[in-house]
């Protein structure tokens, strides 16, 4: 009997030094440093708004609207708009014939993450008229990555 039971925790032992390797595997996978995570958010959501800006400024408005997210919210001064069709309805008259559109940028862009694929961002969106800048104003954004793509979520500009 004692035989039998020295057996079975042998063959209990070799059949778990494979498990335990491979759990000591994944413990050793590194990633990023919280700086150089903070560092490639800051990058992805500032690569986000220039392609938004580019899309804006070439009056491509399907495009601006690829980078929110299907339900995105967006605070105005009037009240909340629900989804990018709401989003889009707001600013189709702009992009229509007729329509006037300033040309869109951002500055100081600071992105805080709440999670690893969730962010918040602060900039400032600046309107420009030829050589005359005819709005600017904060925006705060809560932005999310799925698929390695930052998209927004939320969107509150002032």
């Amino acid at each position: 009997m004692r035989e039998l039971l020295c057996r079975r925790a042998l063959v209990l032992a070799v059949s778990l030094v494979p498990l335990a390797t491979a759990c000591v595997g994944v413990a050793v996978v590194r990633r990023p440093s919280p700086a150089g995570a903070l560092a490639a958010a800051r990058d992805g959501v500032a690569a986000m708004l220039d392609h938004g800006a580019r899309a804006w400024n070439r009056g491509d408005l399907d495009e601006f609207l690829s980078d929110y997210e299907p339900d995105a919210t967006f605070v105005t001064s009037r009240g909340v708009l629900r989804g990018v069709a709401e989003i889009r309805a707001r600013y189709a008259p702009r992009f229509g014939s007729g329509g006037v559109r300033d040309s869109l940028s951002f500055r100081d862009i600071e992105v805080d993450l709440l999670g690893p694929d969730v962010a918040n961002a602060i900039a400032f969106y600046v309107l420009m008229r030829g050589d005359s800048v005819t709005s600017s104003g904060p925006t705060s954004l809560v932005v999310r990555r799925a698929g390695g793509r930052w998209r927004i979520a939320h969107d509150h500009s002032s």
